[in-house]
């Protein structure tokens, strides 16, 4: 690719909808494919010509990863330009962090040291950092193996109650019947079972509980962020998600999103992000809490995320600042964007379609909003690109979105909250 006359590459890890996302950002400044490299093929990235998959076994963990890189190294070793490597799954970021070393000479690695990773990303960590830069979050009890294992776990909250996984890369390989990404637990009971599940299934590190912050999926916000090389913050982008995945495997996935601008959030995060030296990409959980009219942080990740296409769609292509950062050289010089002030031509961001969204998104203002713009056709979504089209991939669409339809037939219930 070639960006003001200055030749480039960019390298996606994995094949899910965030790859696909990136990718398309990247098509639509420069019109060309992205390669990408994963362990398997997912949906989102299939009968597509924006991506260029190649599948590598082993690659999503050590020691393939490692191994399959310093391959690639000699590959791109003589490239004409930077050749920048994006992770798109936590197991990616933080296996790029851990190898930046033995990678930089020839790729550009946009990421913090590994130490700094696993802070921010084990979230009994991340909380303690939110506590030295007076960050909101829920109030937490963290349990441990031990604690289990001694019968001598300790519920402080009243039910319901939200649980998580400290260390969500860990996580990925846990398998068992009732699995979600984040639970809420509403008895004593359930409780207990999930615990002796959670740990009865090889998984080793803390549970995170929390006190269940009021309200559902439309008190949540999500921010993305990118920040340069020299640790600076320079594009943030609010969004308020409007309705989330009920499958279980999907709880945290948002599936409606509407551009949002806050400055008070916007101010928080840069001076923290700047403070820690961060550097890259960056994508922020946080719920509305009522009770004090805090937005309270569940966590951070160190990549974009599977929604952050909504970036893109609202006019701050999610390729552009990277490109800028470490290829054009013209970033340093620019002021921070706080994206969506006053915005005069917002778009709704979809992962399902405009009938689910209709039947499912609690009625409120927003979702009267999010109904206008889709009267006024000012709505998208990541994965229906008219560039991208072809038999296959549209019946690909058609099947993703019927599986939409059905898990939310079958999972969603209403919050009577």
């Amino acid at each position: 690719m070639q960006a003001n006359g200055k030749n480039f590459t960019p390298i996606l890890l994995g094949s899910d909808f965030n790859v696909y996302g990136m990718a398309r950002s990247f098509y639509e400044m420069y019109h060309e494919p992205v390669k990408a490299y994963s362990s398997q093929e997912l949906a989102p990235t299939r009968f597509t010509k924006i991506v260029d998959l190649e599948l590598i076994p082993g690659f999503s963990e050590d020691p393939g990863f490692i191994t399959e890189m310093l391959k690639l190294k000699e590959i791109y070793r003589d490239s004409d330009g930077p050749v920048i490597l994006i992770g798109c799954g936590d197991g990616y970021a933080s296996l790029i962090s851990q190898h930046k070393a033995e990678l930089e000479d020839v790729f550009v690695c946009p990421y913090i040291d590994h130490d700094l990773l696993e802070k921010l990303t084990y979230k009994e960590t991340f909380y303690e950092i939110c506590d030295k830069y007076d960050l909101p979050y829920p109030k937490t009890h963290i349990i441990t193996k031990q604690m289990v294992e001694d019968n001598q776990v300790e519920q402080p909250f009243q039910y319901p109650v939200a649980l998580k996984p400290a260390d969500s890369v860990e996580w990925l390989d846990v398998h068992f019947e009732g699995r979600k990404k984040a639970f809420t637990i509403k008895s004593e009971a359930e409780f207990q079972d999930i615990m002796r599940k959670v740990y009865e299934n090889g998984y080793q590190s803390d549970m995170i509980l929390q006190d269940f912050i009021p309200g559902d999926d439309s008190r949540m916000h999500v921010m993305n962020i990118y920040v340069d090389q020299q640790h600076h913050v320079k594009m943030m982008c609010l969004g308020h998600p409007l309705l989330e995945d009920p499958a279980p495997a999907a709880i945290g996935n948002y599936v409606a999103i509407l551009p949002e601008y806050n400055a008070q959030i916007y101010q928080q995060v840069q001076k923290f992000l700047e403070d820690i030296e961060f550097t890259g990409y960056a994508n922020l959980d946080m719920k509305y809490d009522e009770r004090d009219n805090t937005y309270k942080l569940f966590d951070i990740n160190l990549r974009m995320g599977r929604s952050s296409f909504f970036v893109t769609l609202n006019g701050y292509n999610l390729a552009q600042w990277v490109v800028r950062d470490y290829v054009t050289n013209d970033l340093q010089d620019e002021p921070v964007v706080w994206a969506n002030k006053d915005e005069d031509s917002p778009a709704l961001w979809l992962g399902v379609s405009v009938d689910v969204f209709k039947k499912y998104a609690r009625n409120n203002a927003e979702k009267d909003k999010a109904l206008a713009l889709i009267k006024q056709k000012r709505y998208g979504t990541t994965f229906e690109y008219s560039k991208d089209m072809n038999l296959k991939r549209w019946l690909l669409i058609k099947w993703m979105l019927h599986n939409y339809r059905k898990n939310f037939a079958k999972f969603f219930k209403e919050n009577k909250e």
